[in-house]
């Protein structure tokens, strides 16, 4: 064990010199990064129809490539699950993350290859403790193991070539060896799919571990924590792990969760750090925990591209390098990776805090939403899920919108729905029921956040009155057609105006 840790301090140090080139050569590594990519995938069918080996300028690829998004790859997405090769990268494609849906389809398979796993998705955690051990030399964390809740969905067969299921059981999947010295639970714990089932097994095998950190979304850990309070009879986590240092969170906005984290660790040496991670890729890391932003990571085998949100309903919108991007405007983030995705839109929004080196904020999405517990709720299955509940139960919606509920100490996590109904129907639980077996049945993920009322509660709805959402859109200064009834939010600003006023 000491000999490994004297490894990873090595590799550590390295790695945090090659870092330091974000902040020197930022512009020139992005450049070196498109065209590597470029020159590995001239030969497949995807580099060949769009004349990659005939690139050799920005301006060149943006001409040759038009933007993507997941529609517009996933002909090709399918036949790689058949096993087919040199599609949009070299060679084949074994692996696929599930994420959640599209308009036309309940759940996205993003292909991870060979190349992603270990430039990217993998590099990803390593880099966010060199960081960290940079910024705390005195810490203990390698004297300790990391604790990690994956997702629930373990992997499971397309056809005998190739596989999918969440990215965290993929990388379980791959790592190495020797990190079964360094983390808990082991491998075959984290992959059971059954999410109960495998808190309790973390739960009788990690009591009597040093846990000095842990990762993951921070909804899922509050299960776990709760858990283990009961279990013990402790009342913080600390009581339990005392050795506990650093918690390395995304997938979700921490802010909501921040006060509940404190009651659950009250100390001042807890540290949290925000990564920005993906199916697609791993994106940003935390480096500096005196600041809310992300250190953009460049030399993952991602080349990045932004369209100005002012544009983003413009048919041509202007798509900027890197070296074009203006600080404190909003972005929405165009990648091309070693997993074969090129110029696609993940759909995240941005913005710059700092060039040389390049930091981010995220800011939301292109689209309406909610993510407040990783279900990834779009508009399409909002508006879906409520016309069938609406079509079964005889009711007639005027106007609604819906947020979240955030987890506190007697409160599970939940969506609550203002619907204004012109005509209510007969039984308010049956319609509820409807939609959210709907909702299940449309979006993969919240269907995984609902499992067994685990993360996320049943919809909490409230019927508004005739006229609640007119009279709120007046009050707003909002009247008119231009303007819309905001139908999701990641937060409670809409619910709360609303709820005030049907309080008044």
């Amino acid at each position: 064990m000491p000999l490994l840790n004297s490894v990873i301090k090595w590799l550590n140090i390295k790695r945090t010199y090659q870092i330091q080139y974000y902040r020197d050569y930022p512009l020139e590594i992005q450049n070196e990064t498109l065209l590597d990519l470029l020159k590995n995938a001239a030969e497949t069918q995807w580099g060949k129809g769009h004349d990659y080996s005939k690139i050799v300028s920005v301006k060149d690829f943006k001409n040759a490539v038009p933007l993507q998004q997941y529609n517009d790859i996933k002909p090709f997405v399918d036949r790689l699950r058949e096993g087919e090769k040199d599609l949009l990268w070299p060679g084949e494609v074994k692996w696929f993350a599930k994420s959640s849906g599209t308009t036309s389809d309940k759940s996205k398979f993003i292909p991870v290859t060979k190349e992603s796993l270990e430039d990217c998705h993998l590099r990803g955690p390593k880099d966010v403790f060199a960081q960290y051990i940079k910024n705390h030399p005195e810490t203990k964390l390698l004297k300790g193991k990391t604790l990690t809740l994956g997702g629930s969905h373990r992997i499971n067969n397309f056809s005998n070539n190739s596989y999918y299921g969440d990215l965290s059981a993929i990388m379980i999947e791959n790592i190495p060896f020797w990190t079964d010295f360094i983390r808990i639970p082991t491998s075959e714990i984290a992959l059971i799919e059954e999410f109960e089932e495998k808190i309790d097994k973390i739960i009788e095998t990690s009591l009597d571990q040093n846990v000095t950190s842990f990762s993951g979304v921070p909804s899922w850990y509050l299960v776990l924590f709760k858990k283990v309070l009961e279990k013990t009879g402790k009342s913080n986590i600390l009581e339990v792990w005392p050795n506990i240092e650093v918690f390395v969170h995304g997938g979700v906005n921490f802010e909501p969760y921040r006060e509940q984290y404190r009651n659950l660790f009250p100390s001042e040496q807890m540290h949290y750090v925000e990564t920005y991670n993906a199916s697609e890729g791993f994106f940003g890391i935390q480096n500096n925990q005196h600041r809310d932003d992300m250190l953009l990571m460049l030399d993952y085998g991602i080349y990045y591209e932004f369209i100005p949100m002012s544009e983003w309903e413009n048919e041509n919108p202007s798509v900027l390098s890197l070296g074009e991007v203006e600080l404190n405007e909003n972005y929405a983030i165009v990648i091309s990776t070693n997993a074969g995705l090129w110029r696609y839109i993940i759909g995240d929004t941005v913005k710059f805090t700092n060039k040389f080196p390049f930091k981010i904020k995220i800011t939301g999405r292109t689209k309406h939403f909610i993510n407040a517990f990783g279900e990834e709720l779009i508009i399409d299955n909002a508006e879906q899920a409520m016309q069938i509940a609406c079509s079964h139960s005889e009711a007639i919606v005027n106007e609604y919108t819906a947020g979240p509920i955030f987890m506190s100490t007697n409160q599970k996590g939940a969506h609550q729905w203002i619907i204004e109904f012109e005509v209510p129907p007969k039984d308010l639980d049956h319609f509820i029921k409807i939609l959210d077996n709907s909702l299940k049945t449309l979006n993969s993920d919240y269907e995984a956040k609902r499992h067994k009322n685990l993360n996320l509660e049943k919809p909490h709805v409230v019927s508004a009155p005739k006229g609640t959402f007119y009279k709120w859109m007046k009050k707003r200064g909002k009247i008119g057609g231009q303007n819309k009834i905001p139908r999701l939010a990641n937060n409670r600003k809409y619910l709360d105006e609303l709820m005030n006023m049907l309080t008044e």
